[in-house]
């Protein structure tokens, strides 16, 4: 796609340089934003010119390219997707005085179709966790990171805020967590999810100084109320919150990420029991339901790995 050249491409340019330099976007998300918010700027310069800047971009105009992305042929889960970049692009604008408010805040989200799998692609899962979590979080740092464990590691929104600080096994690269029936067992953590990690301790350890308090909990709330342990109702809020803002589903919630660790992980050909290992199920009965293991999955490993069956 070409670039168009005009003033409000030259905004959308800045702020994708700074997803670049001052934020360290996933490639991922930097790749969507682009063509997302470029394609709009072009739009938006047919429609008002080139040589208008953005106090001229109303409400009115985003609802329009959405109507247009539709008569392309594109679902309403693309426009979404779209729109939750105008949204972070303007808001943007907004906190660098170049918009009094974000037009696109008064664009609702294209409401999805009911029939939309429960279960989010890998796609879907990769551009949750990968965007910037900026606009939409408290504390993008713990918001990013409540992102990375549910779906990096496959716990339980229980187990989740369940973790103390003591319970991560850096040696190990390792979390112990505690699952239903009090049974503790050790799943691993990531890459992605040690950097998240190292990124949220500092800001988590600041808090608590400032405040004077101290904390067993990993995951805090933002004004240290109680003994500052998160709850699963804000991490709850949290995971919708972050969906609905990137096109997901608006029935997304923390287990959905769990579901999704499960079901990618079969898909990609991890091996049944080891998945059950890493979920905490008792029975291996439980993880074939909960990845849906299809009669389509069955015959296709099957096929590959049986010697009888080639």
């Amino acid at each position: 796609m070409s670039e168009p050249d005009g003033v409000m491409n030259q905004r959308v340019e800045a702020y994708l340089a700074a997803l670049r330099n001052e934020r360290g976007s996933s490639p991922h998300t930097l790749r969507a934003y682009t063509r997302e918010l470029r394609d709009f700027a072009a739009y938006a310069e047919r429609l008002l010119g080139k040589d208008v800047g953005v106090k001229a971009m109303e409400h009115t105009h985003i609802r329009a390219y959405l109507g247009e992305l539709y008569e392309r042929g594109l679902s309403k889960a693309s426009a979404a997707r779209a729109l939750a970049a105008i949204r972070s692009w303007c808001k943007w604008l907004a906190r660098h005085g170049e918009l009094e408010q974000s037009p696109a805040a008064l664009v609702a989200t294209p409401k999805l179709p009911k029939h939309l799998p429960r279960v989010p692609t890998i796609e879907d899962m990769n551009r949750l966790v990968d965007a910037s979590s900026e606009e939409v979080a408290a504390w993008p740092a713990r918001d990013r990171l409540i992102l990375e464990l549910l779906y990096g590691c496959g716990i339980r929104n229980a187990e989740l805020v369940g973790i103390n600080l003591e319970d991560i096994q850096w040696t190990n690269e390792a979390i112990l967590v505690r699952g239903k029936g009090r049974k503790e067992r050790y799943v691993p953590i990531g890459d992605a999810a040690a950097q998240a990690l190292r990124a949220y301790l500092p800001e988590r350890n600041q808090k608590l100084a400032t405040a004077g308090k101290d904390s067993a909990a990993l995951l805090l709330n933002a004004r240290l109320r109680g003994q500052g342990r998160l709850t699963t109702r804000s991490v709850g809020r949290i995971v919708k919150q972050m969906a609905l803002a990137q096109g997901l589903p608006a029935d997304v919630h923390p287990h959905t990420l769990r579901h999704a660790f499960g079901t990618h992980l079969l898909e990609e050909g991890a091996d049944l029991r080891a998945i059950q290992e890493l979920l905490g199920h008792e029975r291996l009965s439980t993880t074939q339901r909960y990845t849906q293991l299809t009669v389509g999955q069955v015959e296709a490993v099957y096929d590959r790995t049986h010697p009888r069956a080639k």
